[in-house]
């Protein structure tokens, strides 16, 4: 994939974050998260974005799912200000565009992994159904299982498989790995590219794991709340060839 332009007016940004800096304040204390970082997030594309623990890609892809606001900057998802939005709009925002995957997997304990699923495609406008989502991430004869008669791979794939049932345009991921061990985490990676590939999702990777960075289209790397670089793979590299 080539370099793609970072134009305000280009039709394929699905984000267009512009001077974005978040400060968080502790007592009389100022701690700068991120220092005015600018990027465009395209449309279908897989994205990683590096950076050591304290580097703000935490907070930057927050700020994206509309789950923290910037201190300063601008936020746009296609045409739409998210920077200009109170919390109900933001809300809206993250329930009908957004899916998100963390590095634990928030599942409900008392309810099987079909019912976790559920949860969202009863709400969801067009959502896909619970059963197909579970075949797709590889646990269909695990629908009536609990989570904790699940491994921890399995219960991410569940956590996955719910944030895709209700076809977000946008799936963000914090650490989706940062739990499981490396055959785990290859086959979790591998469930996340082919909802990338399949679906056309929008698909963004928060780590600190430079391997995973061969998967991507483009890959952002970050240091001290900016962006160091930005790199554009020729080709991505199937999940299972990473070398962990």
């Amino acid at each position: 994939m080539g370099e793609r332009g970072q134009t305000l007016a280009d039709p394929e940004a699905v984000f267009q974050a512009r001077g974005l800096s978040k400060i968080y304040r502790m007592g009389d204390v100022e701690v700068p998260a991120l220092r005015g970082v600018d990027l465009d997030i395209f449309r279908g594309e897989f994205v990683v974005v590096l950076g050591p623990s304290g580097s703000g890609k935490s907070t930057l892809l927050n700020i994206l799912g509309g789950l923290d606001v910037p201190s300063a900057g601008t936020v746009r998802f296609f045409d739409h200000d998210l920077t200009a939005g109170d919390d109900a709009e933001l809300t809206r925002f993250r329930r009908e565009h957004v899916g998100f995957v963390f590095q634990f997997y928030n599942l409900i304990p008392s309810l099987t992994a079909r019912e976790n699923i559920a949860l969202v495609t009863e709400i969801a406008e067009r959502p896909l159904d619970p059963d197909h989502v579970l075949d797709l991430v590889g646990l269909g004869e695990r629908r009536h299982h609990f989570p904790a008669q699940l491994s921890g791979g399995e219960q991410q794939r569940v956590a996955i498989a719910r944030a895709v049932a209700k076809r977000p345009d946008v799936l963000l991921c914090d650490e989706p790995t940062g739990a499981l061990d490396a055959q785990t985490g290859r086959r979790v990676l591998e469930v996340l590219d082919e909802v990338n590939r399949s679906f056309g999702t929008t698909t963004a990777v928060i780590t600190h794991n430079a391997v995973i960075a061969g998967m991507a289209d483009r890959v952002v790397r970050m240091h001290s709340g900016g962006i160091a670089e930005i790199q554009c793979n020729a080709s991505r590299v199937a999940p299972g060839e990473l070398e962990w």
